[in-house]
């Protein structure tokens, strides 16, 4: 789908504005103030982005903007990046990604099924090879795919993280994935969506405290009265609480930023929220 042309405008203006940015900081024209900025205003945390943020884009065009937020950390979901083993395609894959900068630590999310095990391992055989250290998931709810899940979290050191998905899901409630873990594989865990816990009337800083050292994944995304996706910050989300149960935890895996609106045009917007999440940062300590 081509997108409108006042979406192009604004995509030309947003690399403009960068390459008008890399030529202050060479000539020096940069304010004081912008060069006592902290080396990292994300504070040790790995922030990236989910790349179904920027699904209306082709991948180059999605690493692009990525790197240009600021965001060298991706979990890609598979419409970017698809699930394959083959050492070629592995190899292209791996030089895209180094070409934009750009490290992937996660993806999904993925289903899986106990009765499926070549698909599954085909996709831990993937992620193995890509680097990658969680995978998303949405695993069936019954006992032979936990049992799998067991057996290749181990066999290959990569994570499951069982992502919420709002109301009416089988991972609907905190206690869903907390008993879902509950007895497994310290591998088996999960990515707590913000948003999606907000949907579904759950408090997302519980889920990262209850959830603890099985937090794999987050996708940090906010929601206005549990109906309305908004930019980060601007709905109910209380941000700086998420960061300081993460902060607690030591969490190491991809926080990803994730925004569902405005898909054609969403660079604007993602300023917004990352500016959000810097002003958020500033109040850990």
């Amino acid at each position: 789908m081509s997108a409108p042309v006042h979406s192009d405008l604004n995509r030309r203006q947003f690399l403009q504005a960068g390459a008008l940015a890399a030529a202050a900081v060479s000539t020096g024209s940069l304010s004081l103030a912008a060069a006592d900025k902290p080396a990292d205003p994300y504070r040790g945390f790995k922030m990236g982005i989910q790349s179904y943020t920027l699904r209306d884009f082709k991948v180059k065009e999605a690493l692009d903007i990525s790197k240009k937020l600021g965001l060298t950390f991706w979990e890609t979901f598979p419409a970017h990046i698809a699930v394959g083993t083959v050492p070629k395609y592995i190899a292209e894959q791996k030089e895209l990604l180094a070409t934009a900068g750009v490290k992937l630590i996660a993806f999904g999310v993925v289903g899986f099924d106990g009765k499926d095990e070549s698909k599954a391992r085909e996709v831990f055989e993937f992620a193995k090879a890509m680097g990658i250290e969680s995978i998303s998931a949405d695993p069936n709810k019954d006992e032979a795919t936990f049992k799998l899940l067991d057996k290749l979290v181990e066999e290959y050191g990569v994570s499951i993280a069982i992502h919420n998905h709002g109301p009416g899901h089988r991972y609907d409630k905190i206690d869903d994935v907390v008993n879902a873990v509950k007895d497994h594989h310290q591998r088996i865990g999960a990515c707590v969506d913000t948003g999606h816990y907000l949907r579904s009337k759950e408090n997302p800083v519980e889920a990262i405290e209850r959830l603890k050292d099985r937090v794999y994944g987050v996708h940090l995304k906010d929601v206005k009265d549990a109906t309305m996706f908004k930019i980060l910050g601007e709905g109910d989300l209380d941000v700086v609480g998420c960061l300081k149960a993460l902060q607690k935890l030591k969490y190491k895996y991809c926080l990803a930023l994730e925004y569902e609106e405005n898909p054609q045009n969403p660079v604007p917007d993602l300023q917004v929220c990352l500016q959000n999440v810097r002003a958020a940062m500033e109040k850990l300590g």
